[in-house]
Order: structure tokens, then C-alpha cells, then sequence
């Protein structure tokens, strides 16, 4: 069966207005061309519709019966084709989860949800960390917010760059170099590396081979936390994000340097499937992800 809504459209018209003129007026349409939406919906439905009283016409039975349905359904039509963009802050209730490397969790989640809890107390929100291995969460919808460093490559995930930070060496305080490092001194000192695929070398290691250096990776650690705790009882260094960073240095009693060499900083992206490219609710998780980035980026007082 081939059906026209827009014939409800007029058959709620010739009910509220009672005649082929008015329902004309109504939906700023001829007359004729309402007259033929009526003869298809008589012969759709097997009924008269409106029928001739003396100058006037009069609803038969069925419409009658059917006049309140057609106007919820054309209600309900326009709520599923021009939704609301409002969004209630105070009754939303919804989970969130968000997936990446837990030395930005650390940092991220503090101010994200203080914001969240003030503004959207029904919220909450779950932290995984970052997989050993690429995933699909996102496309699958397990996963609604995906940080990172890297430019998503599947073309459904929509991505925006909300933040860089640079890297430095982190070290205990007390360190030998806890004052600064030239590139020969830090190629030297015992290093830890954090890496989900247990990889123990990185671009630096290729731009020490450009200068004849080499530098000696004690361990690849999964976690931020264990290669922090490491450091605060060794001589051992690694390279971090400077701002991001702050937090597990603050907890920990460490300090950072320059990096003596020159790196580019690490873009901080997030990335979410298109189908929440226009849902409120999503964007309004994104701004407050955007925000707390900032606030973690910001240059300490």
C-alpha cells in the first residue's frame, strides 16, 4: 500500500474547517486541488468524508470517529520529522562513555565532571582506557567519545583537534638533571616508555639515531600510574605530556625538563560516529569535553 501522508494533512484540514474552501485557506492551497485529495481519500478509505447539507457539509460517522487520531498522528508525524533541538539539562538521564589514555583521564576527569555534575546532575559518565589494539567501539556504538592523539581514519567518525600540549622529561625531584638535561645527558639516563602495544621505541628514538645517539628503554609500561611510580623510586625518565601530565607529577613528587630535542607537541582529537553529529545531548558532551581540555591545558598559576 502506497501512502500519501500528506493526505492527512488535508483530511485534518477539511475536519477542523468543515468544507473544501476553508481547508483550501487553511493550507494556502486551490480548491480543486484540495477537492482531488478528497476524492483519493475516499476512495483510500472507503468513505464519503464530508457530504453535502443543504449550502454546508457534514462530517459522516467515521470522520467523526476518526477526527482526534488524525490530529495526534500529525502531531506525532511532526515530532519525528522536526524534532526538538532543546535540550534539558536538569532531566537528561544518560550515560556516557568516554576511551582514552588514562594519563589524560587523570587530568580530564576531574574538571569534566565537576561541569557535568553542575549542569546535568542525571548524567554519567564511564572512562575506559585506551585498547591495546585499534577497535571498533565507536562505529558500534559501545563507545560515545573517543581522545586521542591520532586522526580517526574511518570516514563515518567525525573528529575535532580541541588541544596540543608538548612533551618534556618527567623525573623525581630530587633527580641528578632535576634542573635540565642536554641531549647526550638524557640519551644516557635509564628511560621508561608508556605504550598499550608494549612498543619500546618511539620517533625519539629515531631522532637520537640522527644526532649517533642511543638511548637505553628499561621497560613499555601499559599505564601512566606504573610508569610514574617507577620514577618517583629511580633514576629512570619519560617523556610526557607537559600539561597533561600535571596531575600524576603533582601526586607523585616529580618534576619536569625540557625535552633537549625538538618534537613536535601531541595534538590532543576527539572523535564520535556521525550518528551523533546533530544529537544535543552529544554535543553537549563535546563542549564540556572542549572545555575541560582547556582548563587542563591552561598554564599553571
Amino acid at each position: 500500500m502506497q501512502l500519501d501522508l500528506n493526505l492527512l494533512t488535508v483530511l485534518d484540514a477539511l475536519l477542523e474547517e468543515g468544507s473544501v474552501a476553508g481547508a483550501a485557506q487553511r493550507l494556502r492551497l486551490s480548491s480543486p486541488a484540495i477537492s482531488r485529495s478528497l476524492g483519493r481519500l475516499r476512495r483510500l478509505t472507503g468513505d464519503d468524508i464530508l457530504v453535502r447539507t443543504g449550502r454546508g457539509m457534514t462530517p459522516t460517522p467515521y470522520a467523526v470517529a476518526v477526527r482526534e487520531r488524525v490530529g495526534d498522528l500529525l502531531r506525532q508525524a511532526q515530532d519525528v520529522l522536526a524534532p526538538s533541538r532543546e535540550l534539558d539539562l536538569a532531566g537528561l538521564d544518560r550515560v556516557f562513555t568516554l576511551q582514552c589514555h588514562d594519563m589524560l583521564a587523570t587530568a580530564l576527569a576531574p574538571p569534566l565532571l565537576a561541569a557535568v555534575a553542575a549542569q546535568a546532575p542525571g548524567v554519567r559518565l564511564r572512562f575506559l582506557p585506551e585498547a591495546a589494539v585499534d577497535t571498533d567501539e565507536l562505529r558500534h556504538g559501545r563507545v560515545d567519545l573517543e581522545i586521542g592523539a591520532a586522526v580517526p581514519a574511518l570516514p563515518e567518525i567525525r573528529h575535532e583537534t580541541v588541544g596540543h600540549d608538548q612533551f618534556v622529561v618527567v623525573m623525581r625531584r630530587d633527580h641528578p638533571y632535576a634542573q635540565g638535561l642536554d641531549l647526550a645527558e638524557f640519551a644516557a639516563q635509564p628511560q621508561v616508555r608508556i605504550s598499550r602495544r608494549g612498543r619500546l621505541t618511539d620517533p625519539v628514538d629515531a631522532i637520537l639515531e640522527a644526532h649517533g645517539l642511543r638511548r637505553r628503554v628499561l621497560a613499555s609500561v601499559g599505564t601512566a600510574a606504573v610508569a610514574v611510580a617507577v620514577l618517583a623510586g629511580s633514576d629512570s625518565v619519560l617523556v610526557a605530556p607537559d600539561l597533561t601530565s600535571r596531575p600524576l607529577k603533582t601526586a607523585f613528587g616529580l618534576v619536569s625538563v625540557a625535552l633537549p630535542l625538538a618534537m613536535e607537541g601531541t595534538p590532543i582529537v576527539c572523535g564520535w560516529h556521525q550518528r551523533y553529529e546533530t544529537d544535543p545531548a552529544h554535543a553537549w558532551l563535546r563542549d564540556q569535553v572542549r572545555a575541560a581540555v582547556t582548563a587542563v591545558l591552561a598554564p599553571p598559576s
